[in-house]
């Protein structure tokens, strides 16, 4: 029997919308077998999702201007203890 999928609740925090930031996370290298730090800067939304039980913050930044080459997507969700503001912003 398959595991419940994992509790979601969407959100909005005015706060941070619009706010210039960085993160970093990992993605798979080498056909998917190794995975290595990927760096991204954009805006963010505001918009976020507080997935599973502790809820885990994830935030959509937008207006990507640094992405890792070949990153296909103008947005990606980045996980809030990896998420640095830029400063003057």
């Amino acid at each position: 029997m398959p595991a419940a999928p994992l509790p979601t609740t969407p959100g909005f925090d005015s706060s941070v919308a619009g706010r210039r930031a960085e993160c970093d996370g990992g993605g798979p290298v080498m056909g998917g077998r190794y995975a290595a730090r990927q760096d991204f800067a954009g805006r963010l939304t505001g918009d976020y999702v507080d997935h599973g039980d502790p809820a885990w913050r994830w935030y959509l930044m937008k207006d990507l201007y640094v992405k890792p080459d070949g990153y296909p997507g103008d947005s990606v969700w980045c996980e809030s203890n990896s998420l640095f503001f830029v400063e003057g912003e």
